[in-house]
């Protein structure tokens, strides 16, 4: 019986790491268990490589052994299980949602999503689908594809969903050019009206693979913060979550 609980007991304790990285205080809160507990807990999990330290006295994060285990699963848990700490620590910054998407043929697929804790929400996205010229997530996908994709995209009629959407085929390709040169994208309201959002995307050492996004309500993001401020950490995020995927 106590071997059982030891299990449900470091269970717990990785359950809340996916939550992002954390201290033994914090994750003793938490799980609801004591810290002492909790600190063996980890001493263990660290020996196994299912959490780690990158330095002393630094918060544990979810470890390589945890997340090859979710790379067995499939490409796109390995990406969430990679990028979401992430996230966590995107989202804490900006106090907005921020997310994982990748390209799923003509449309950016949202993996996943880590709301900020302002006390309004936007909606999740976590699942939906959505134009590749209408998002930043699929304009940094797109920008990084071949030339023969990015012209078949633009051969094909484009939507709009908004007032603001951009859909001239002309204005689309050099847009693309610019996004592939700055490596990083804002779009204000051009999907769905009352939100902004800006991506970078994110590589595995040889290709794109995925895309980074911060998104929120349009009177408060970027709101009084400057643009390039957040598109940098949104940057920095990417490249953080392009190194750890290189190296698995």
């Amino acid at each position: 019986m106590g071997s059982v609980q030891s299990v449900e007991r470091a269970f717990a304790v990785l359950q809340c790491l996916a939550a992002g990285p954390a201290g033994v205080t914090e994750l003793a809160e938490r799980s609801d268990l004591p810290k002492s507990t909790v600190s063996r807990l980890l001493a263990t999990l660290q020996e196994l490589g299912a959490v780690e330290q990158l330095e002393s006295g630094a918060d544990y994060r979810i470890g390589p052994a945890v997340i090859g285990l979710a790379g067995g699963a499939g490409p796109t848990a390995h990406l969430v299980a990679i990028a979401r700490p992430y996230l966590v620590d995107l989202a804490r910054q900006l106090d907005e949602a921020t997310g994982l998407s990748v390209r799923d043929g003509d449309r950016v697929h949202y993996l996943d999503q880590v709301d900020g804790e302002h006390a309004v929400q936007v909606r999740d996205w976590t699942g939906e689908r959505a134009p590749l010229h209408l998002v930043p997530s699929g304009l940094v996908l797109l920008a990084s594809a071949p030339a023969e994709a990015r012209e078949r995209y633009l051969a094909a009629p484009m939507a709009a969903t908004t007032s603001r959407s951009v859909i001239d085929r002309q204005r689309v390709r050099r847009r693309l050019a610019e996004v592939a040169a700055a490596g990083v994208e804002w779009v204000y309201e051009e999907f769905a009206e009352g939100i902004n959002s800006v991506a970078a995307p994110v590589g595995d050492g040889e290709h794109v693979v995925a895309a980074v996004h911060a998104h929120g309500p349009s009177y408060r993001f970027p709101g009084t913060r400057s643009p390039d401020e957040i598109a940098a950490m949104v940057v920095a995020t990417a490249g953080r979550i392009s190194s750890r995927l290189a190296m698995t």
